[in-house]
């Protein structure tokens, strides 16, 4: 019988290599993110004018007339919203689909072949399809290259986190778990910084696609450079003499894991329904009014992505550290809380044209924020090492199929509800309530240490 070698502990630039580098392409992530809140409606409504479905000269001239326009006018405005409105939902939807798809897939390879070279290949993907996207000719041909790079968007995630959890274990796991969470709402605030700069319309928005490409470079790094995980390395070893378990997709769904799950995709799908299917809402809404505004504000979108992304940082930054010093579920109860509040009074009260419209979607981005310091703390502390990846991803994932079928109910909808994004937020908002039930469920891991 041969002798378990024990890999070699990581070097402390080892360790600051994987942060650097999972810091990095989660903040890419947040590109696309950000990428597909602001340009979809622009691209939605191109590429439905190339394809014959929109009167994109009648549309645009009954906009620039508003308010003084005939019934005729108003019932095409209404139908081309809601057409509109549609795809910029289902473009949405492939980046939920794609990313659930993709956490689960890699994922899943990062308990394989290792997180950073899962890490790696996801990072190549979401960058190599962003730039396939730019050709795209079709709303259809948009939607596959996009639900396409959003799997490497998905699988980033638990890859990054699995990898520098446990690279950074003990006592600097909450800052870490912070830093990990902040870095998507850079992403997003700094292309939205670039967008309100360069306008993103339907005659330009391609520029975006090739900004998400971008990152292509930092993959190709990571490939190279990011050291694998000991705790992963020492795990599959183990397995491989028979010492341990060999990890099973399978394990994370029996008994008695399959509690955890399901508590996990439960507390991480209500962030992302609060931020993709409630907070995503005020974007294509302020579009809508800087559009028929007087004089037009192109950047009103861009504004209040970054106003978001601004304090949705600090917010994100700060979760790990609250959870650590409240405890897990109290910091989930009383944020769940908070936001409820706040977007059920934005989406009421107020018009993204007032001033004060940018305060409350702060507010929103701040406490909304602090979930994304929290989940890359908590769920890695719900599973073992053998599946950790799998089992945060799954966790993390599963959410956005959740998310997917909620927007994509609301697109279908969008008729229904004249293309007004107010009346849809003030309904999704409403998922925020669940968040103050599910801690019920919640295992409190405040005192645990990551489990072997």
């Amino acid at each position: 019988m041969s002798a378990t070698i024990s890999p070699k502990p990581l070097t402390e630039v080892g360790r600051y290599l994987i942060l650097v580098c999972a810091f990095l392409g989660w903040l890419c992530a947040g590109m696309h993110m950000s990428v597909t809140q602001l340009a979809g409606q622009a691209a939605a409504t191109d590429l439905l004018a190339r394809s014959g479905e929109l009167d994109r000269d009648r549309f645009q001239s009954i906009r620039a007339r508003l308010p003084t326009i005939t019934q005729e006018d108003e019932q095409f405005l209404a139908a081309s919203n809601a057409l509109i409105g549609r795809w910029f939902a289902w473009y949405q939807c492939a980046f939920l689909f794609g990313a659930a798809t993709g956490g689960l897939v890699f994922g899943r390879l990062g308990d394989r072949i290792g997180r950073a070279r899962a890490m790696s290949a996801s990072i190549l993907m979401y960058s190599a399809m962003a730039g396939i996207a730019y050709f795209a000719n079709s709303p259809w041909q948009l939607l596959i290259c996009w639900f396409i790079a959003c799997t490497g968007v998905g699988g980033m995630w638990p890859n990054g986190v699995a990898l520098v959890s446990e690279a950074w274990s003990g006592m600097s796991r909450p800052m870490v778990a912070g830093i990990i969470g902040t870095s998507a709402n850079i992403g997003i605030f700094l292309f939205s910084s670039l967008a309100t700069q360069v306008k993103i319309t339907p005659d330009e928005w391609r520029w975006a696609m090739l900004a998400a490409a971008s990152p292509i470079v930092l993959g190709l790094i990571a490939l190279i450079l990011v050291p694998e995980s000991p705790r992963w390395l020492a795990s599959k070893a183990a397995g491989a003499d028979g010492k341990t378990p060999v990890s099973s997709h399978g394990e994370i769904f029996r008994p008695p894991l399959l509690k955890v799950t399901l508590v996990g995709i439960l507390l991480a799908t209500i962030p992302i329904i609060g931020g993709w299917s409630t907070a995503n809402w005020m974007i294509p809404w302020a579009e809508n009014a800087g559009a028929t505004a007087v004089p037009p504000n192109p950047y009103l979108k861009a504004q209040v992505n970054q106003a978001r992304a601004m304090t949705g940082m600090i917010g994100s930054l700060l979760g790990g550290w609250i959870a650590s010093r409240l405890g897990r579920r109290l910091t989930y109860t009383v944020i769940s809380a908070v936001c409820l509040f706040i977007a059920q009074y934005t989406f009421w009260f107020v018009v993204p044209t007032q001033p004060q419209f940018l305060y409350w979607v702060a507010a929103l981005g701040f406490f909304s924020g602090i979930y994304f310091g929290f989940l890359p703390l908590y769920l890695p502390e719900l599973f073992p090492t053998r599946v950790r990846s799998t089992g945060a991803g799954v966790s993390f994932n599963f959410g956005r199929i959740v998310t997917a079928l909620t927007v994509f109910a609301a697109g279908m909808l969008m008729t229904w509800f004249n293309g007004d994004y107010a009346r849809i937020g003030r309904v999704t908002s409403l998922f925020y309530v669940l968040g103050i039930v599910a801690t019920l469920l919640a295992p409190d891991t405040s005192k645990n240490e990551l489990k072997d």
